[in-house]
Parts: structure tokens; C-alpha cells; sequence
């Protein structure tokens, strides 16, 4: 569909380019927040700051409740390679992840908001609304967790916020599709690292050497097996992978030291404390059998995005559309901090490309997003 014949697709489609081109990193957002601002500051609501590089927009209907939806703002430290004309003009940094179109459709979202609330609105009229509107476009998705500083500023207190909705760009669904599951939907992550400490010698005298390098290759095989019987067992997915192994100094010589970095993903709190407890064990007891020592740390991660099962039903309802996801996945998002504090539903909206979430040649057609915009709409007319 041109976008000359459809204003809202022209206006995703600058604000999406726009946003493309300026890509910032982490908290880092000053043009991101400035050009956010810029477009929301001239609708008809309260434009605030809960928490560093964050900017939320408050349509107050003169309801008793509200209801949230949130977009992430950060973008990637990856060397685009689209050749597209909208590329970044950032060296280094690029919206590989579709932040730039989540944060689209929210202000897609802001302003039929704005038209709404002014009556010049022809589908819908206020009195069409149950809940007033917090929008929140946060920043750090990609790093340390923007949403658990915006769950922490207390706005969704203060604005008797009840639920919260969000969305993902989704390579591996047909364009346009709008898809989730009821329960765990992604997974919670956490950077495992084991750091072995032996003594090195030389490999013509290594029974006076304590390998580190022997100790850690004994180590990963078994942690990532254990992992698996574990989701055999239980069939609730628990994946353990390592994708780095270093070791020694020179081919002649017992390691005096390895470091082997992974992640753990899992969708329970129960699963995460079982996994760690098996995974430390197996570390203790591969140093051991080298003579060595060994160090072993857990990043703390984000939580897994488990969707609230009444909330889904009422998305199901309002969305007769929703294709279902049938496994869980095994991807992070940080909007699982905001399912701690209120009721919330992720949801995935399909690109059709088949290119992967961080690639630098990641990109997508605009037109998906009016599904996107579509379904939020949907959303905030439900009770």
C-alpha cells in the first residue's frame, strides 16, 4: 500500500526511518529521547520522565485505572550493512533489533490518542476508552534491564496502572502476523562463567601441573548434558550452552588457568535455583578431579516473560486474529520486570524476512507495523 494513500503508514514510516538513522546505546539516548519528545509533546497529555532516558506520555481520561504500553528505545552496537538509504548515521551502532518500529507504533498509538481525546477521531470517541493510557518508552533493553528503573520509579502506582502490553518484531512469522502464548513465552538468561585455577608446567613434566584447560573441558560437556536431562525429566526447557573456552598460554604447557563463559536459559525461578545448584556441583567436582580450584558466577539476568493467563484470554477476545506460539522461547527480554509489577501480555509481530533479531542486515517493510498500532488499539478498548 503507497503511503501517499495512507497517512498513518507514511507517518510509521518517517518516524521508524528517522529514528533508524540515529541509533544510541544503553542509557545513552539524548537525540532518540529529543526526537520522541518532540513528537509527543504537541498531543494532548502529560509528557514525564520516571527514570533515566525514559519518557512515558499520560492520556488522563478521568478513568479510575489505567492501562500501559511500553516500547524499548535502545539500539545495538552492530556495523549496519543494509545499504538501505535510511541506514544509521552512527558509526558502529544500528537499530538491528526493530526498536526503531516498536517505538513507532507507540507514537503511531500517541497520536490517534491525541485525536481521540480531541474528538476528531471518526471511529472512535473517548467514552469508547475504559482505562486512562500510560505509554512508556524506555531505555538499556539490550544491556541491564531499562524496565526494572521504570518498575522502580513508581509510576504505575501512581497512575493505578493495572496491565501492561508490549511488543516484539518477529523475523520468523508471516508479515503482519500478531502472535503469543498464554504463560512462559520467553526465557529468563544468565551469563555463566567458570574460571578454573591450576598449576602450570611443562607437558614433558605435567604431573607436577594441576590443568585448568583439562579441568574445564570436563566441566562444559557435563554442565550443558545435565541441563538437557533436566528439561527431559521435567519437559520444561532448561538450555545450557558455552560459547567460549580460554585457556594456557603455549601449546607445551599445563594450563594454569581456563575461563569457560555461557548462558543458561530457563522459564521458572525453580528451574533456575535446581539448574545452578547441578552446574556448581559439576564444577566443584571437575577441579577437583584436576587438583584445581575454580570460581563460578551467575549473572543475575532477566526474569522469564510469563504471560499473565487471564489477561491472555482477554487478548484472545480482543485480537480474534492472534496466531499462538507453540513453544516457548529461548530468546530474553527485559519486559518480564514489568509482569513482576503488574499483569502483562508479550506479545510477537511477524517482519516476513527471516533475517535474525542483531543481524546487521537486519531490516523490515513498515507496513507490518499498522497490524501492530491495529492490535494496541484493540487492546486499549478492552475492559
Amino acid at each position: 500500500m503507497p503511503t501517499e494513500k495512507n497517512p498513518e503508514l507514511a507517518a510509521l514510516t518517517r518516524w521508524r526511518r528517522d529514528l533508524h538513522r540515529i541509533p544510541e546505546l544503553d542509557f545513552d539516548l539524548p537525540e532518540t529521547v529529543a526526537y520522541v519528545r518532540g513528537v509527543l509533546e504537541g498531543l494532548s497529555c502529560e509528557v514525564f520522565s520516571p527514570c533515566k532516558s525514559a519518557v512515558c506520555a499520560w492520556f488522563d481520561l478521568g478513568r479510575t485505572s489505567a492501562i500501559a504500553l511500553r516500547t524499548d528505545m535502545d539500539a545495538l552496537p552492530v556495523n549496519e550493512m543494509t545499504g538501505a538509504p535510511y541506514a544509521s548515521e552512527r558509526a558502529g551502532r544500528m537499530h538491528a533489533c526493530g526498536h526503531d518500529g516498536h517505538m513507532a507504533m507507540l507514537l503511531a498509538v500517541a497520536t490517534w490518542l491525541d485525536r481521540v481525546v480531541l474528538g476528531q477521531e471518526p471511529t472512535t470517541c473517548a467514552d469508547e476508552l475504559p482505562r486512562n493510557v500510560l505509554l512508556v518508552f524506555q531505555p538499556a533493553e539490550e544491556t541491564t534491564g531499562g524496565a526494572r528503573l521504570v518498575c522502580e520509579s513508581g509510576a504505575f502506582e501512581r497512575y493505578a496502572a493495572d496491565r501492561i502490553f508490549g511488543f516484539h518484531l518477529w523475523p520468523y512469522l508471516p508479515a503482519g502476523t500478531v502472535a503469543s502464548r498464554p504463560g512462559a513465552l520467553l526465557a529468563r538468561s544468565s551469563e555463566v562463567t567458570a574460571t578454573f585455577t591450576g598449576v602450570a608446567s611443562h607437558i614433558a613434566r605435567w604431573r607436577e601441573g594441576r590443568d585448568a584447560l583439562a579441568a574445564a573441558t570436563r566441566f562444559v560437556p557435563s554442565a550443558e548434558a545435565a541441563c538437557g536431562r533436566f528439561a527431559m525429566k521435567t519437559g520444561e526447557p532448561c538450555l545450557l550452552r558455552f560459547g567460549k573456552l580460554e585457556a594456557g598460554t603455549v601449546r607445551n604447557a599445563i594450563a594454569a588457568h581456563a575461563r569457560a563463559e555461557g548462558s543458561l536459559r530457563v522459564f521458572s525461578d525453580a528451574m533456575f535455583d535446581r539448574s545452578r545448584e547441578a552446574i556448581a556441583s559439576l564444577a566443584e567436582n571437575a577441579a577437583r578431579t584436576e587438583g584445581c580450584s575454580v570460581e563460578l558466577t551467575f549473572s543475575e539476568g532477566y526474569p522469564p516473560v510469563v504471560n499473565d493467563p487471564q489477561l491472555f484470554s482477554a487478548v484472545e477476545r480482543a485480537l480474534p486474529g492472534l496466531a499462538r506460539i507453540e513453544e516457548p522461547l529461548l530468546i530474553a527480554e527485559d519486559f518480564s520486570f514489568y509482569q513482576r509489577a503488574l499483569p502483562g501480555v508479550f506479545l510477537l509481530l511477524g517482519t516476513g524476512t527471516g533475517t535474525p533479531l542483531h543481524s546487521d542486515r537486519f531490516d523490515f517493510d513498515e507496513q507490518v507495523l499498522l497490524a501492530g498500532v491495529d492490535a494496541y488499539r484493540r487492546l486499549l478498548m478492552t475492559s
